[in-house]
């Protein structure tokens, strides 16, 4: 673990901040039915206003496309894996420059008793076209100190490093691994930081790699990144609280490429149909 400062607990009690972003904005409900326990969105970086979600565990091995008003019926199939508990997915950079890649966290763990979780990684398709499947690359890891819960996959547009933070520790954990670890399909991850908060459930890193989202149940922390700063460096300092009315389970965010809002995204519970929310930059 690097000997980077822990963020204290003391400022988290503050208001959410609303000098940055605005209060919630109901957009409406998914128009397909088939995402009903959505655990993670990220925007595309090839297809402007595209937005990529899939179902946790036991919701198969299917990708979504949904626009920004929660329209849209696309669905695309991963070859050879199974959804024991996709828990979320970010896009990214990869091995090829020119293009932009998914990936999909293969992490939840709710009783800890998986030795391995799994990435799966992939280009963005050029086209969907009906029945479609993709190949992907599949990374096997191992965290340093047994097995974890998690929700929150983020890849950093910057270093291109892969992040995942676990769950159901007091202070949840952030570990990394690289993008090299795809070569060798198997890696160990670096834990780095311990964060001043729990039940994290999703993240993202804005498409400049300058702002991070993390969210629990009930909020969203940011953090405004400098430069030439690495993501555990941005994250050692205390987060601001920003806008968020709880969801019924929500499990899903995602900031929009052009910077200008973030959105969130819950699963169907208490018979709440899933409503896609969208908070504005002021």
């Amino acid at each position: 673990m690097l000997n980077i400062p822990q963020p204290s607990l003391v400022r988290l009690e503050k208001k959410a901040d609303q000098n940055i972003f605005s209060n919630q904005i109901s957009i409406g409900t998914l128009e397909n039915k088939e995402i009903d326990e959505a655990s993670g969105i990220a925007f595309s970086r090839s297809h402007d206003g595209l937005i990529y979600t899939h179902n946790d565990s036991g919701g198969g091995r299917r990708i979504y496309v949904i626009d920004t008003l929660g329209k849209g019926s696309v669905v695309f199939k991963i070859k050879g894996v199974w959804n024991r508990d996709w828990e979320d997915i970010a896009v990214g950079p990869g091995p090829d420059p020119k293009l932009n890649y998914v990936y999909v966290g293969e992490i939840g763990d709710n009783e800890a008793k998986y030795t391995n979780i799994f990435i799966y990684r992939f280009p963005e398709p050029v086209q969907f076209t009906e029945g479609m499947e993709v190949e992907p690359e599949i990374l096997k890891l191992t965290y340093p100190d047994g097995p974890k819960d998690a929700e929150t996959l983020m890849v950093d547009p910057i270093s291109k490093d892969i992040f995942i933070l676990s769950k159901r520790d007091s202070l949840n954990i952030l570990y990394k691994t690289t993008q090299d670890a795809f070569e060798k399909e198997e890696a160990v991850l670096e834990k780095v930081i311990e964060l001043p908060f729990t039940m994290s459930v999703a993240g993202d890193i804005s498409a400049d790699g300058k702002e991070i989202l993390i969210k629990n149940y009930f909020t969203v922390y940011y953090w405004k990144r400098n430069e030439n700063e690495t993501v555990e460096q941005a994250l050692s300092r205390d987060p601001l609280i920003l806008p968020y009315k709880p969801e019924p389970q929500g499990e899903a965010i995602a900031f929009h490429p052009n910077g200008k809002s973030y959105f969130t995204l819950s699963e169907k519970r208490f018979n709440i149909e899933p409503v896609l929310y969208r908070y504005d930059r002021k």
